[in-house]
């Protein structure tokens, strides 16, 4: 299996305000999953991410022992509201899905800062969106370097690392802590999650 970095390898390999809205009396209306693709099949990046749902921050993860990062990384998830609306229905995810993983770079001392890491430069993003009509696996990743991008092979690193660990529909709900539990309370998580999470809790 790889590690982060070197799935943020391959990222970096290949790469080179909120609008207004007509709002209801309750709440404004949920956007349509943004998934657009060019007339060749490529996913334009969504540049409005940032106004998405957050889910989780990591912080110089690694999926091997003994990784050990030259640059401290932090890697954020954001998903579009449509979905996490759907999400938090049924405990698993719509079609049209779209994620994005942003990296960015982390540093130490700045500003009034002495202790710990805040990030600065984007060094990085990956896409990934559930489309079940188009990719064989219902899912796919696309390293975002431009405006848009081709997909990965289905059979990447990327996507035979989530279907094999994903706890819910090849995603890594396990590191999204918002989202855990109502994958428990709706009962979609994997059979492999569950059992890796079994083992590692007896290894503990």
């Amino acid at each position: 299996m790889p590690s982060r970095y070197e799935t943020y390898a391959v990222i970096l390999a290949l790469a080179g305000s909120l609008g207004s809205s007509t709002v209801s009396q309750a709440q404004p209306a949920a956007p349509a999953a943004p998934v657009t693709y060019t007339a060749d099949g490529k996913l334009v990046f969504p540049k409005d991410y940032r106004t998405w749902v957050y889910l989780s921050t990591g912080m110089d993860m690694a999926y091997v022992e003994g990784a050990d990062p030259k640059q401290h990384l932090f890697d954020t998830v954001f998903v579009d509201p449509t979905s996490y609306a759907g999400f938090l229905k049924t405990g698993t995810w719509p079609d049209k899905t779209i994620m994005v993983l942003e990296v960015r770079k982390g540093q130490g001392r700045g500003s009034i800062n002495k202790v710990g890491q805040f990030q600065t430069a984007r060094v990085g993003a990956e896409v990934h969106v559930k489309d079940v009509a188009r990719f064989k696996s219902g899912w796919a990743f696309f390293p975002m370097t431009g405006e848009a991008s081709e997909a990965l092979p289905q059979t990447s690193q990327c996507n035979v690392c989530h279907e094999q660990h994903a706890a819910v529909d090849t995603t890594f709900v396990q590191f999204y802590p918002t989202l855990l539990p109502r994958a428990r309370e709706m009962k979609t998580l994997s059979a492999a999650y569950l059992a890796e999470e079994k083992t590692a809790g007896g290894a503990r």
